[in-house]
């Protein structure tokens, strides 16, 4: 149930965060632990289906909800810790 909400909650942002600079097939991620200073990291649509990415969703709709302030999704964990998830993502 938390991940049907976690998806569609995704969805309505998607629909927010498409940009003349985010290319169709991908989604802004705002990523960092900062409330401030968050890095901007483009990510294929295709990530929202992945179970290790889906942790990341469900930790940031428990910190942050799905109003995220940014435009894009925003993943309050640390950049590295990103950077790993999809570093295995990209290699399937």
């Amino acid at each position: 149930m938390a991940l049907v909400r976690g998806l569609l909650g995704a969805k309505k942002i998607l629909s927010r965060s498409v940009s003349a600079t985010t290319p169709k097939g991908f989604l802004a991620v705002y990523v960092g632990e900062d409330q401030v200073q968050k890095k901007r990291y483009i990510v294929p649509v295709s990530y929202l289906s992945q179970p290790s990415f889906q942790a990341l969703l469900s930790k940031s709709e428990e910190e942050f909800g799905f109003d995220h302030p940014m435009g894009g999704l925003t993943i309050p964990c640390p950049e590295d810790a990103f950077i790993n998830v999809t570093s295995e993502l990209k290699g399937r």
